[in-house]
């Protein structure tokens, strides 16, 4: 199988002149004719902007991160207050999208990052870039049960962009997958507290912590709930079963029938696991968005 970031697909990496520094001299051939053959994104800033200091960096990366899709001209108004007027600059940031040798969208002041990308989604006429590609090609290799391609993929993903909290995420997957957990003890450790609050990053660190408490024979656990009912201690060790043994929706439906029998068992220690079983799924996730819409149901009922 070949995979987005293979040699003969096109690197989430700019050529040398994506982005450029530009002047009132060069704007004709750097903007309105560059922007013939690929959209040209034009900013304005200055050295004593403060919010320009964090937006640059990111608008520079997600411009490198398009692989060509578009180029980025970057403007001093200080040291082009003319270009800057002609264009009605006001305040920096400022930042224009040229097409075809016209402005056809525009905006001022700092957007975050995810803003960032949808701008430059709308410029190039394309929905994500090709690390969105990547990780979603990397996601259904690993979900085929080829940890060890996806784990390349990934780990060419996060040559690109090491911060990127899906990949980072996709990465640890991938030893859970080999049954490798040291390396992601090691991971988390490692990481700032700003990405372990990623979506993905938080769910994995769910997951091998549940991972830890997930023992026992199943098999002998069904039978000793068949024949007590009542034992609600025997319940959930079954549910951590289930888990343990990526029986995922047997798990979820086992912590469902404690809470029905007994909402308040143990200070809602089913609830309390069962919500953590839908981070450690994703909350995307098919067994998540089902089972939570049950147990909707069981609570306000």
């Amino acid at each position: 199988m070949s995979f987005i970031l293979d040699e003969h697909a096109p690197r989430p990496t700019a050529a040398a002149d994506a982005v450029k520094d530009g002047t009132a001299a060069t704007f004709m051939k750097d903007v309105i004719e560059a922007s013939r053959e690929v959209p040209v994104i034009v900013y304005f800033s200055a050295p004593w902007c403060g919010p320009c200091k964090t937006f640059g960096p990111m608008l520079e990366k997600q411009v490198r991160l398009s692989a060509g899709k578009v180029k980025l001209v970057k403007i001093n108004v200080d040291e082009e207050q003319q270009l800057a007027a002609q264009l009605r600059v006001q305040a920096v940031p400022t930042v224009f999208g040229f097409v075809n040798g016209r402005p056809v969208d525009a905006f001022s002041n700092a957007l975050p990052e995810s803003q960032i990308k949808s701008f430059i989604a709308r410029l190039s006429g394309d929905a994500g870039n090709v690390i969105d590609e990547a990780l979603a090609q990397a996601k259904a290799v690993l979900e085929e049960g080829d940890a060890a391609t996806a784990m390349d993929i990934y780990q060419q993903i996060l040559a690109q962009d090491p911060a990127n909290g899906d990949g980072i995420a996709g990465v640890m997957r991938c030893y859970l997958a080999m049954g490798e957990n040291g390396p992601v003890d090691e991971i988390l450790a490692q990481l700032p507290p700003d990405l372990l609050r990623h979506p993905a990053i938080a769910s994995v660190k769910t997951q091998v912590e549940l991972a830890g408490q997930a023992s026992g024979d199943f098999a002998a656990l069904e039978a000793q709930v068949a024949a007590n009912p009542g034992d609600m201690q025997a319940r959930y060790d079954l549910a951590m079963a289930y888990f343990g043994a990526n029986l995922r929706q047997q798990a979820a439906d086992t912590l469902l029938d404690i809470i029905r029998l007994d909402r308040s068992w143990n200070e809602e220690q089913a609830k309390t696991q069962l919500l953590k079983l839908f981070e450690a799924f994703g909350h995307t996730d098919p067994v998540t968005v089902a089972t939570r819409r049950k147990l909707s149901a069981l609570l306000f009922s």
